[in-house]
């Protein structure tokens, strides 16, 4: 079964103030969505290093694509990942889920009656030669490489009828649509970078996986061809862009780039795994459709050094050097453009400096995204996540003032919960209601069967 292996690029709680920032207890990873494209891109000035993350299912041999490139690239340019450094920054950045438990009501005024007085007291096919082409199609092979398991060509070409028929000539299925797309990738002057698997390296190496490609270059273009995904396109497609740069947060220019709603408190029954990923699926189609299926959503944006709460360690040094991130540690090898060199292993621990990391979600389609993805730089570093919040009624026994305030806020709380969550999703409220079961608050004690083992049990 063939299916793209990026369908972008392819032809074929708040607490109160005194709590601490709670546990971080479920993510919604990029796994929650079939046939994710994943990409990330590293940028600064005009260089850019972009990682492509296959999720092609199927023979090797029927791999293959084709990514439209603003130049001719160099074998030092191109390079093979690890699949699992796209999944350590997808974990990283994945909205995610956190939860609270309320203290008791009578310790919290007494804390806050101590601090009070305290604070008054002080603060592929047959190998081909350079520049080798076909006067049939108008097609010259500006490069060739083998890279890894990858057979790559750079391609240039002066029509997109003669660049298709010379794909479909040489093994590579064109979608039918896909001649007006390819046409004006060629009116702006743009290369064809297309890989193939080698069956020999492939196996030779041990793989059972396809590794993301890597492709470093110098444009003053930053965007992504998402076009050619959707030559044949009948559905929409999911597209996750984890955007690296130095100091700022990145943004579509050609398209609305809005928040995905965050830091809402929802009914405690959603810390289920199951229940978490059935809100955060429904929830974001909610988002889409509110923004008429036009917006890019922004689910995360932070400084790599520190996260809060965090859903996977931040990234260390060398893992970012491997995604393309040059500037940190010790600059780029001479020659190769944007690639970075072996990194020494250095003693301290948290992420690196100077990257910041912003995490984009788009669904789109053709009939709602007729340009690619145009990108910029904003001087923007404030903190950004998807964050929603649990909060866990005080069970326990209690007798002080502030308990009757607890129980009438706890009250008007469960039902804000209801409310936000059938507005962020469209659920049943009545549905919720009975899902949620909320009690009418702290436990009560039967005296007559005040038994401690009671206490733990029932």
């Amino acid at each position: 079964m063939e299916k793209s292996i990026l369908a972008a690029f392819l032809i074929f709680m708040t607490a109160k103030a005194n709590a601490f920032c709670g546990f971080y207890v479920s993510k919604a990873d990029t796994k929650l969505f079939n046939e994710a494209s994943k990409v990330v891109m590293v940028r600064d000035g005009n260089r850019t290093v972009l990682t492509m993350a296959n999720d092609y299912q199927g023979e090797a041999k029927e791999f293959a694509t084709v990514v439209p490139v603003p130049t001719v690239l160099e074998k030092g340019q191109i390079n093979v990942a690890e699949p699992a450094l796209v999944d350590r920054i997808d974990a990283f950045t994945a909205p995610r889920l956190v939860e609270y438990h309320d203290p008791n009501p009578c310790e919290v005024m007494l804390y806050n009656e101590v601090a009070m007085q305290k604070s008054f007291g002080g603060a592929p096919g047959r190998a081909m030669k350079k520049g080798e082409g076909s006067r049939k199609y108008g097609v010259t092979i500006e490069a060739q490489y083998q890279v890894g398991e990858y057979d790559i060509l750079i391609l240039s070409a002066k029509e997109s009828d003669g660049l298709g028929m010379w794909l479909a000539d040489n093994g590579y299925k064109v979608p039918t649509n896909a001649t007006k797309v390819l046409e004006s990738y060629i009116k702006q002057g743009m290369k064809f970078f297309v890989a193939k698997v080698n069956l020999k390296e492939h196996s030779k190496l041990g793989y059972s996986y396809l590794r993301p490609l890597q492709m470093a270059y110098e444009s003053e273009k930053f965007m992504l061809p998402i076009r050619l995904g959707m030559a044949n396109a009948k559905d929409s497609q999911e597209l996750f862009v984890f955007a690296l740069t130095k100091t700022g947060r990145v943004e579509t220019v050609n398209y609305r780039t809005v928040k995905i709603p965050s830091n809402m408190e929802l009914p405690p029954y959603l810390k289920g795994a199951e229940h978490f990923k059935k809100f955060y699926k429904d929830m974001f189609s909610t988002a889409v459709r509110r923004e008429d299926n036009k917006a890019v959503f922004l689910e995360y944006a932070w400084n790599m050094s520190w996260c809060d709460p965090c859903a996977a360690d931040p990234l260390s040094t060398e893992e970012l050097r491997k995604l393309g991130v040059f500037w940190v540690n010790d600059g780029i090898v001479p020659g190769q453009p944007g690639i970075p060199k072996p990194m020494p292993k250095r003693a301290f621990g948290g992420g690196a400096v100077e990257a910041y990391v912003t995490r984009l979600h788009v669904r789109y389609d053709n009939k709602n995204f007729p340009d690619d993805l145009r990108f910029q730089i904003t001087k923007d570093t404030s903190n950004y996540q998807g964050r929603y919040v649990l909060r866990h009624p005080y069970k326990g026994e209690a007798t002080c003032a502030e308990m009757d305030n607890y129980k009438k806020g706890l009250k008007d709380r469960q039902e804000k919960e209801i409310t936000t969550l059938a507005h962020l999703t469209g659920w049943d409220r009545n549905q919720i209601e009975k899902d949620a079961n909320f009690s009418s608050g702290p436990a009560k004690t039967d005296k007559k069967d005040d038994k401690w083992w009671n206490r733990i049990w029932n």
